[in-house]
């Protein structure tokens, strides 16, 4: 299944009926940004594995859907491997069962999950996922969507991992651009910048990109008009230790005051 994705299996019809015992999804999600939101992250994963399991017993497979996505960036934060594939598996199942390869709800799921691929090193694997993902994507968003901000950049940093500058560079800058329309978009623009640098230091330490990639992330990062929230300080402390590794280091501790200051206020 990850090492061999064919779209032609994901094109069926969606499948449009009814679950006869539907979970309140919304309400789940809810339940889980406050749990972020409070900064008790350690309880996500066990709270979204029990509503998967509720999922499971009343046969509710769009629940079973959803809180899989959600457990695919709960896995992502924990570096659990062994469940994030897995989990991988099971929603690529399950947008194939039924239907939902060709939409964008499904999509975005396959989204999450090359990105969880990509996250666990399987890069090369997770390149058909996220064209596959393009394809959907542009034929039913606009190309000023916000979702093509996530499909891009990540998208990148597989292709960066894979050193493939000039494939990852292009994405990499679309997502900026996309982010940059966004209010509050800040905080996005910062790591995907950081990653930016990142991958031209991995390449060549000298790299005269790699500096102005890192003041553009400090740019964005530095906008009073963003809200210093959970998100923020969550954001943040993805670009902290790169300020920390490339020696942007009245950053890095001007960051990690920040974070600590939110931290103390949840």
């Amino acid at each position: 299944m990850r090492c061999c994705f064919d779209a032609s299996e994901y094109i069926g019809v969606p499948d449009r009926e009814p679950c006869e015992h539907a979970l309140d999804v919304p309400e789940i999600i809810r339940g889980l940004d406050a749990l972020y939101a409070r900064n008790r992250e350690s309880e996500a994963q066990s709270y979204l594995e029990h509503w998967l399991e509720k999922a499971r017993d009343c046969g509710d497979w769009r629940a079973e859907l959803s809180v899989t996505s959600e457990l695919l960036g709960q896995y992502r934060r924990s570096m659990d491997e062994t469940r994030g594939l897995d989990a991988v598996d099971s929603a690529l199942e399950i947008i194939k069962a039924h239907g939902m390869g060709r939409t964008v709800s499904g999509a975005t799921v396959l989204l999450n999950a090359a990105t969880t691929m990509g996250c666990f090193g399987l890069y090369e694997e997770s390149l058909p996922l996220f064209r596959h993902v393009s394809r959907v994507y542009s034929d039913n968003l606009d190309p000023h969507d916000y979702r093509f901000a996530g499909l891009w950049n990540n998208m990148a940093q597989s292709h960066a991992a894979l050193g493939q500058i000039e494939e990852a560079e292009p994405l990499f800058e679309a997502a900026v651009a996309i982010l940059g329309e966004l209010p509050n978009g800040g905080s996005e623009i910062a790591v995907t910048l950081c990653s930016m640098a990142e991958m031209y230091d991995r390449a060549d330490p000298e790299d005269m990109r790699i500096a102005p990639c890192l003041e553009r992330a400090w740019e964005a990062l530095d906008d009073s008009a963003l809200p210093r929230d959970a998100y923020y300080a969550f954001m943040s402390s993805k670009c902290l230790p790169v300020f920390d590794r490339l020696g942007f280091f009245l950053y890095a501790a001007e960051l990690k005051e920040r974070i600590d200051d939110i931290h103390a206020r949840s």
